[in-house]
Parts: structure tokens; C-alpha cells; sequence
């Protein structure tokens, strides 16, 4: 009797057995800035392939609003932003382990337009002119982008012109898409992100930056697996994930 109870329960047992998944390390959650969206989803699937037991997720925003998120205590084990100011305030907050900030890529602000835009922008005063109405670009007070934009504005004393034809955005992708859908005359972006588009989007001049347009990337302070992100970081500096980056048009650091 007792060897056949014994027999009914490895029975009963088999079945949630056999639907039992199998044991992967720990998520790896990596915050990039909204910019690194495609290149980041292709280095990480090369990652994942030389890491099969770690899953990558990412979480893609503005960089400001990803700090804000990680110091709230959002799980995180990267952070890759899209300007220095961001992993500055990082580092201030120590949301990121110290000494593990590298810089890992470089970009470029265009200026960009509707495909179909028959306007005559070639230099930055052009934005001034009555015929253009409205122009995209990222909140400065958030978005790297729109930080690099207003220096550039205030630069050519055009901030305040430009301004009153403003639509704000919370990140550099929806800057692309209010242009790729015809919603605004003009906007800024990274290079990289008009790249993505040139079916909707043409760049109509390439914006002189009074800084260096640097991605810093760092380990988290609150990572549990900081072995693993250190390991994710050097692979975006490797030359592999140096070459997955300049495929998608980012420059090298």
C-alpha cells in the first residue's frame, strides 16, 4: 500500500515538474537614455548571446527622468545617459557605484524637417522667419537634448526666438516623431535618431554643440548583481559593442 501511495505522488509530482522553468540568473535592468533605443536593443541581444543564463531588460527614457526613477528606488543595475549632466547629478545623488563611470560614445545635434518640407533652412537664423511656425525639441529642464539645444540657441542669441515656436518634448524620440508626422516645422535631434527615419525626416543643417556630445555609463549603486553590470559595461566599451554602436552612427568616445 505504501509503495503504491509513494508511486501516486511521483505521478501527481511529474507534471508540475516538467512545467518547471528553467533557473536564469537575475534580470539585468539597464536605464539608457531614449536616443540609444535601437543600438542598445541590438548590443544587448549580442550580450545576451554570450551570457545565456542573463536576460537584458531595458528601460528607455529621457535620461533625467531614468535618474529620478533609479533614485526612488526603481530597479536598476545601468545607467547610460545622454550627457554629462545627468551622470552628474548621478554621482552627486551616488545612485552610481563610484569609479564606474566610463564614457562610451559620442553623438551630433541636427536640426531636422518633414521629408516633404519645402522650407529653406540653412542656418539657424532661419528659424526665425515667419514661415516657421513651430519647431520640437527636448525640455531642457529633462531631456539632454534640449539642454544641448538651448545652449546652442542661446549661443546664436535665438533661444528666446525659438522658444515662443517651441514644443517642449520628454524625450528626444517624440521630438523625431512630432517632425516625422508633420506636427512641427522643424526639431532637434541627435543625428542618430534622424538616421532611424530618413524616409520621413531630412537633416536640414548640423547644429555647432558648445559641448561635447558624451554618453557616460555607470553601474548602479543599488545593483545586486554588480559583477554582471560591470561585465555589461566593458562589452559596450569592447570593440563589439563599440562596432554595434558605430552601426547605428554613434561616434566613437
Amino acid at each position: 500500500m505504501l509503495c503504491r501511495l509513494k508511486r501516486l505522488v511521483l505521478a501527481s509530482a511529474l507534471p508540475l515538474l516538467l512545467l518547471t522553468p528553467a533557473v536564469h540568473a537575475a534580470d539585468l535592468v539597464v536605464s539608457a537614455a531614449a536616443s540609444l533605443t535601437n543600438a542598445f536593443k541590438d548590443l544587448s541581444q549580442s550580450f545576451e548571446a554570450q551570457n545565456p543564463d542573463t536576460k537584458v531588460i531595458l528601460n528607455f527614457a529621457a535620461s533625467d527622468i531614468l535618474l529620478q526613477q533609479i533614485i526612488k528606488g526603481a530597479p536598476a543595475d545601468v545607467f547610460a545617459s545622454a550627457d554629462q549632466e545627468a551622470m552628474n547629478k548621478a554621482e552627486a545623488e551616488k545612485a552610481v557605484a563610484a569609479g564606474s563611470r566610463k564614457n562610451f560614445a559620442n553623438n551630433q545635434i541636427v536640426l531636422i524637417v518633414p521629408a516633404d518640407s519645402q522650407l529653406h533652412i540653412q542656418q539657424l537664423q532661419d528659424l526665425a522667419q515667419p514661415a516657421v511656425k513651430r519647431v520640437a525639441y527636448g525640455n531642457p529642464a529633462s531631456v539632454p537634448v534640449g539642454r544641448y539645444t538651448k545652449a546652442a540657441l542661446e549661443h546664436a542669441s535665438l533661444w528666446d526666438a525659438v522658444a515662443a515656436k517651441g514644443v517642449p518634448a520628454q524625450n528626444v524620440r517624440q521630438s523625431l516623431d512630432y517632425v516625422a508626422r508633420g506636427e512641427v516645422d522643424a526639431g532637434f535631434v541627435f543625428s542618430t535618431d534622424a538616421a532611424i527615419m530618413p524616409d520621413k525626416v531630412k537633416v536640414a543643417l548640423r547644429v555647432p554643440s558648445q559641448t561635447a556630445v558624451s554618453y557616460p555609463i555607470a553601474v548602479t549603486s543599488n545593483t545586486k548583481q554588480a559583477d554582471m553590470a560591470a561585465k555589461f559595461v566593458a562589452y559596450v566599451l569592447s570593440p563589439a559593442g563599440q562596432a554595434t554602436l558605430a552601426r547605428y552612427g554613434f561616434l566613437k568616445p
